[in-house]
């Protein structure tokens, strides 16, 4: 099982991703794109990353707004997979 980060790693990893907040015990983020349709071809974007991490996001999908939140739900919170996958997932846009 990950090791829960503490939260001065946590803000430090925090601070360097860029557009992602802290919320409680998730780490998140939201993009506004065109339409549905570009929505949408974000979100199978993040199939494969997210599967060879073994690490599986919740992802909320509203017409062109997506919104990712990140948390390790095994370790009850915040690890290192969660940072790691955030800074894969803003890579993809």
């Amino acid at each position: 099982m990950a090791e829960l980060l503490s939260e001065s790693e946590i803000r430090e990893r925090a601070d360097q991703l860029s557009e992602w907040t802290v919320e409680g015990k998730q780490l998140q983020r939201t993009w506004r794109f065109k339409d549905f349709v570009e929505a949408i071809a974000f979100v199978n974007k993040l199939v494969e990353p997210a599967e060879a991490a073994g690490h599986h996001p919740d992802i909320a999908i509203s017409y062109n707004k997506v919104s990712v939140s990140l948390t390790t739900h095994d370790a009850g919170g915040l690890t290192e997979k969660d940072f790691q996958l955030a800074l894969v997932i803003s890579e993809l846009e």
